[in-house]
């Protein structure tokens, strides 16, 4: 990683492009890990909860990603996730971060069921796969 990204990821204020650019590489990070998660055609709204009340939401559509500042009304998974947390995960997450995360309520899921137990099958027999 370049000293000028190492910055730009240690600022607790991102501009919206180098969010934009965040939300793609952790995408993008799990779907390497994942790749079954890269063959699905999905939207999902994501949440970046941070203090004052500000929760910035993006829409991001796989395959891509294609991540745009946008309300995702056709999103039919919403993650929700605290900015410092999401940062964090983003920056050096792996699966099994993730899947901690979600399992200390630091990311929340929630929409279409169907969807997310998919996510959950296909993540959990990745995750048993590499020992994680």
């Amino acid at each position: 990683m370049r000293d000028a990204e190492r910055f730009c990821l240690n600022r607790v204020s991102l501009s919206s492009t180098e969010t934009k650019a965040l939300i793609a590489r952790a995408v993008e990070r799990l779907q390497g890990e994942v790749p079954a998660l890269g063959q699905l055609k999905l939207v999902v709204k994501l949440e970046l909860r941070a203090r004052g009340g500000d929760a910035p939401i993006w829409r991001v559509e796989v395959p891509g990603p294609k991540v745009d500042r946008d309300p995702a009304g056709d999103a039919r998974v919403e993650v929700s996730v605290s900015r410092s947390h999401f940062n964090e995960l983003a920056r050096d997450g792996r699966l099994r971060d993730w899947a901690d995360a979600y399992d200390h309520g630091h990311v929340r899921v929630s929409g279409d069921s169907s969807v997310i137990k998919l996510l959950g099958n296909v993540m959990g027999r990745q995750r048993a796969r590499s020992g994680a």
